[in-house]
């Protein structure tokens, strides 16, 4: 450039570009930003907590999903499975404009075939009401599951003519296991199954599909003092039995088998506690192979009431 001639200035026109632009967005509001993505990540999660608080853990084709509450089940699979298997259903969603596949026709067929109204709502509203669970568009909502009086229980059941039997559970938390026991209960002519009001499994969508149904035909009674009920049995005139891998004797070796008996299931993992233990009557095994340890607690159940049943007389 040659001295003296013109140069080129800004002439302002950089400071006016800035004008009105005012200052920078931070990371978390620009959206082509890695912090705004993990900023709505967290939101989503903070909202599924919210909505979805005490719900069941679950996966993509459980029958509770993510968030959902003890009384939902949700997903398309899951929701054909639990009109199949006889499940109550109070209410039946599915979102709008939601894509149409085989099995949501099947459910649609399913429901208008037994008078199951399906209501349409809105994604966000079946969202929010699931707790933010993967409902693929679909969910049913349990009826609040009416329990029966424990106490009530140990009159036996007036429509038979044999003695009594109860099943009461000492912690079992696994509602697949509750809802198995008491399938087993109603196949082998059980009045009911006592479960205590605190650490234990209640009745939920996985237990009422473990069930098969049988929870609508067996009385489930709650009870806040196990202990204290086996002393109430007793008196009663039941006899107590606790399922134990060190009992003394088998099933059919139990005075009283054929009178009111009242059968102790312990836990998953640590069996009877000691103090119900202690209040049984008889503690009592069932024969298994020295290789293994022990039974799975409704697989126990199963046997055990078997066994019960050769041992009375028909009803």
């Amino acid at each position: 450039m040659s001295k003296g001639a013109n140069t080129a200035g800004s002439g302002g026109r950089i400071r006016r570009g800035l004008e009105g632009r005012g200052p920078t967005p931070k990371a978390e509001d620009r959206t082509y930003h890695a912090a705004h993505k993990a900023k709505l990540f967290k939101e989503r999660v903070a909202t599924r907590s919210v909505g979805g608080a005490g719900g069941a853990r679950g996966t993509r084709g459980s029958s509770t999903g993510k968030g959902a509450g003890a009384d939902w089940v949700v997903g398309r699979n899951p929701v054909y499975e639990a009109l199949l298997a006889g499940l109550p259903v109070r209410s039946a969603y599915v979102a709008e404009g939601v894509e149409r596949d085989a099995r949501l026709r099947e459910i649609f067929t399913f429901t208008a075939a037994h008078s199951i109204p399906m209501l349409q709502i809105t994604r966000a509203e079946l969202d929010r009401m699931t707790g933010g669970a993967v409902h693929q568009g679909v969910a049913l909502q349990l009826p609040t599951f009416t329990y029966a009086e424990a106490d009530d229980l140990l009159v036996g059941s007036s429509s038979s003519k044999a003695e009594p039997l109860l099943v009461a559970l000492d912690s079992i938390t696994d509602p697949h296991n509750l809802g198995a026991i008491i399938r087993s209960a109603a196949a082998f002519g059980a009045d009911g199954v006592v479960i205590p009001s605190r650490r234990s499994a209640s009745m939920t969508a996985v237990s009422w599909k473990a069930s098969a149904g049988a929870a609508a035909r067996v009385p489930i009674g709650k009870t806040g003092n196990l202990n204290q009920y086996i002393e109430r049995a007793q008196k009663a005139g039941y006899t107590v039995v606790g399922l134990a891998g060190e009992g003394e004797t088998q099933i059919d070796g139990i005075p009283g088998v054929d009178g009111p008996l009242l059968v102790m299931v312990g836990s998953e993992g640590d069996g009877l506690s000691q103090l119900t233990r202690k209040k049984c009557d008889y503690l009592v095994r069932i024969p298994i192979a020295s290789t293994m340890e022990s039974l799975n607690a409704s697989v126990a159940t199963a046997i055990a009431l078997y066994e019960i049943s050769r041992c009375r007389p028909e009803a």
